[in-house]
């Protein structure tokens, strides 16, 4: 069993910085690439920035600048740096992992955390 928790979601004001974060736990044989997705209300979930194995990275145009994402191997933890927030940023974010189980470990499966809401709000 896999499980994905993010944290460190909440409220907060234009232009002000929220760090969001995701641990995987579990069988893990091995953990590929790791993303951040986001839904707003009556939108369809989009790439927010992802996060190679050897730490190449990929943002949406949307982000870029303002957002870093980061990862930890050694905690099996992935992390989104957000700065300089917008009203337009406020979704719920979704952490996302590539990930082979010690079970089966020629399978590679994606897998989704329970998601943390961000409100960005005056």
């Amino acid at each position: 069993q896999v499980r994905l928790v993010e944290s460190g979601g909440g409220l907060v004001q234009p232009g002000g910085s929220l760090r969001l974060s995701c641990a995987a736990s579990g069988s893990i044989f091995s953990l590929n690439a790791m993303g951040w997705y986001r839904q707003a209300p009556g939108k369809q979930r989009e790439l927010v920035a992802v996060i190679t194995s050897v730490s190449s990275t990929n943002y949406a145009d949307s982000v870029k600048g303002r957002f870093t994402i980061s990862r930890d191997n050694a905690k099996n933890m992935v992390y989104l740096q957000m700065n300089t927030l917008k009203p337009e940023d406020t979704a719920v974010y979704y952490c996302n992992a590539y990930i082979r189980t010690v079970q089966s470990p020629g399978v590679t499966r994606a897998y989704w955390g329970q998601g943390t809401q961000v409100t960005v709000s005056s």
